[in-house]
């Protein structure tokens, strides 16, 4: 199982990454992807992915702290990504559920595609995340094409929308909300999607899987999304393992 979202430079974690790292991989984690959502957080997730073998680094600004960028932070996630353990930009996105705002959004729409040109211009894929603004997310990226896909963080879309996603090289990432009794969405799709289209990823410390809902999150639960995805597909949890980390090194040229 690969953790193709997950957290380990959030606080939570940053006392002891190597015991989250050994935690995850006898739980069967075989690579994570360490996401950063602020220049700080994204320099973190480098500096932990230098120092351990089994983690790459995503680096960007999240949709919710774009407010807050300094003027020279997008050149600083531009230099960030050309060391050879980056292999992603992200998260960068859309968030409408916190910011009500039209300036804000249009601020957002902006800094998006912003960082969809580092993307290209490094060759790298993008990790989006996406809240309560897939319309806009899916014109953005029909109109500024991402040259290597990527994964749609945490998709909460609808089955009817997931192809337009799949078409545009992006595989839809599933976690801890396919467990949750009252998710319906992410169940459909992730029942429905073709067996290239999928990824797993925890989103640690958020988003933890039934049963352990309510507490921290963590990599070494990741099989309680691969479970039950195996379940919602019809399918054993080994050829979850094996598609969703064939996907992930497709996408990700690994």
């Amino acid at each position: 199982m690969i953790d193709t979202h997950c957290h380990i430079n959030d606080e939570a974690y940053l006392a002891h990454p190597d015991e989250y790292i050994l935690e995850a991989r006898c739980a069967g984690v075989s690579a994570f992807l360490n996401v950063g959502f602020d220049l700080k957080s994204s320099r973190i997730a480098v500096e932990i992915a230098q120092n351990h073998e089994y983690v790459y680094a995503a680096v960007g600004i999240h949709p919710s702290d774009v407010k807050k960028v300094g003027e020279h932070d997008f050149e600083e996630i531009e230099k960030l990504a050309k060391n050879k353990k980056v292999i992603a930009i992200g998260e960068i996105g859309l968030d409408y559920y916190w910011d009500k705002d039209p300036d804000v959004r249009n601020y957002q729409k902006k800094t998006f595609i912003q960082q969809i040109e580092i993307a290209n211009k490094l060759n790298l894929p993008i990790s989006i995340h996406c809240r309560e603004g897939l319309e806009d997310c899916l014109e953005i990226l029909k109109n500024h094409k991402v040259n290597r896909g990527g994964i749609m963080h945490c998709y909460a879309g609808s089955l009817e929308m997931a192809p337009e996603f799949i078409k545009l090289g992006f595989l839809l990432g599933f976690g801890g909300t396919t467990t949750f009794k009252n998710s319906v969405r992410p169940k459909e799709v992730i029942a429905s999607i073709p067996s290239t289209a999928y990824v797993l990823e925890t989103d640690a410390p958020y988003l933890t899987p039934e049963p352990f809902r309510g507490r921290p999150n963590h990599s070494k639960y990741l099989y309680l999304v691969r479970n039950k995805i195996a379940e919602l597909r019809k399918i054993t949890p080994e050829q979850v393992d094996k598609e969703s980390t064939e996907n992930f090194k497709r996408v990700f040229d690994l």
